[in-house]
Order: structure tokens, then sequence, then C-alpha cells
């Protein structure tokens, strides 16, 4: 991802997660239990974390050289459709399998921020 790219997708992924966030605290607060608005706002929580993340990435594109910055965007942006993409969906169907698809999310930004250390220990 470039620089744009990165600083797009990260405002867009902040902009959602906001509504997100808004949405869970007034618009589902009466229509969720207790457990499954817990899991919608863990969503909010690593969509707004990882979305800030994306920016950062964009900030420092400019300063480390070569494609880890972009991968660790692209890995970034993975993490937040698979993790918090599946937690919205749980949280709203109660589909329990759709869990098992959230891991895979934890293991993208894992892999992300790897990646950015290693840039960084490489190039900064």
């Amino acid at each position: 991802m470039t620089e744009r790219q990165l600083v797009i997708v990260g405002a867009l992924m902040m902009l959602i997660g906001v509504g997100a966030g808004a949405f869970g605290a007034h618009g589902l607060k009466r229509v969720l239990s207790a457990d499954m608005l817990a899991i919608w706002q863990t969503a909010v929580l690593y969509q707004l974390i990882h979305a800030l993340g994306l920016l950062l990435i964009a900030a420092l594109s400019t300063r480390i050289v070569g494609p880890l910055p972009g991968w660790s965007g692209l890995m970034m942006l993975a993490g937040i459709i698979l993790f918090s993409g599946s937690l919205y969906i749980l949280a709203l169907s109660g589909v329990k399998w759709l869990g098992a698809i959230t891991p895979l999310g934890g293991v993208a930004f894992i892999v992300a921020w790897a990646l950015l250390m290693f840039a960084a220990w490489r190039h900064l």
C-alpha cells in the first residue's frame, strides 16, 4: 500500500470504527445481550487501535524504504476485516462458528506489527 492509500484506508477505518462504536452504544444497547454487546465493543476497540496503526504506518512510510510498510498496512487491514468484521457479524447474528475466523485476524495483526518492527529495525 502507498502512503496515500494507507492514510485513506486508515481514516476510513477510523470513520467506520467511530460510527460502529456510536451504533453499539446507542442503537444496539437494547437489542443485544450484555455478552454480545461486549463482543461488539471489542471489535470497535481493535478496529480503532489498528486504524491508528495504519495512520502510523503511513507517517513512517516516508522514512522507511522498501515494501515492508505497505505489507504491514495490508496485513493490518486484513486483521481489521477478519478480526473486527467477524466479531461484528457474530454479535449481530449470534452465529458462533464465526468466532473461529477471529483468531486469523489476530494473527494478521501480529504479523503487521512484526513487519513494521522489522522494517524499522532495518531502515531507521
